[in-house]
C-alpha cells in the first residue's frame, strides 16, 4: 500500500491529557442544564491511570480495569459530613483505560467519555452500579444503546 492510499488514521495519535480534558468538558457541556446544576462544585479530573492506592482499595487487578471514579460525598449524604476539611467532590476519568476500551469497541471516544462521565455523576447522585445497570437496561430495551459498565 503506498502512502497516497493509506488510511487517514495511520498518522492519528491518541489524545493527550489536555485534548482528553477538552473532550470531557465538551461532554459535560452537552448534559442537560438541570443535570449540571446538581453537579455544582463537582471537579472533573483527567489522569492517565488510577493511583496504586485506588487500585488496591477497590481490589482492581489491572489499572486498565477502571475507567472512572467518583470520590467525595454524594448528594444524598451531603450535609451529613462536616464541611471543614472535606475534599471537593471529584470525578476522575482515566485516559489510558478509556482509550484501551475505545480501541476494542465500536463506540466513538466521545460517546465513551460521556458514558463514563454520566456513570460517575450517577454515583454523585447516590446511585449504585446496580441502579445504573437497571437504568441502562431500560434504555437499551427502549432503543438506546450505551457502552458496557465502566467498572
Amino acid at each position: 500500500m503506498n502512502a497516497e492510499k493509506s488510511p487517514s488514521w495511520r498518522n492519528a495519535t491518541a489524545p493527550a491529557l489536555e485534548e482528553f480534558e477538552a473532550l470531557a468538558s465538551a461532554a459535560y457541556a452537552r448534559l442537560p442544564a438541570h443535570f449540571r446544576e446538581l453537579c455544582d462544585h463537582l471537579i472533573i479530573r483527567v489522569e492517565d491511570f488510577p493511583a496504586a492506592k485506588v487500585l488496591e482499595e477497590m481490589e482492581v487487578e489491572s489499572p486498565f480495569d477502571l475507567l472512572g471514579l467518583f470520590t467525595g460525598v454524594g448528594l444524598p449524604q451531603d450535609g451529613a459530613a462536616a464541611e471543614t476539611g472535606r475534599l471537593p467532590n471529584m470525578i476522575h476519568l482515566y485516559r489510558r483505560p478509556i482509550l484501551d476500551y475505545w480501541a476494542e469497541h465500536k463506540e466513538t471516544l466521545e460517546a465513551i467519555i460521556a458514558h463514563v462521565l454520566v456513570h460517575e455523576i450517577g454515583h454523585h447522585f447516590g446511585l449504585s452500579d446496580e441502579d445504573m445497570e437497571r437504568i441502562e437496561a431500560a434504555a437499551d430495551e427502549s432503543g438506546g444503546a450505551s457502552p458496557e459498565d465502566t467498572r
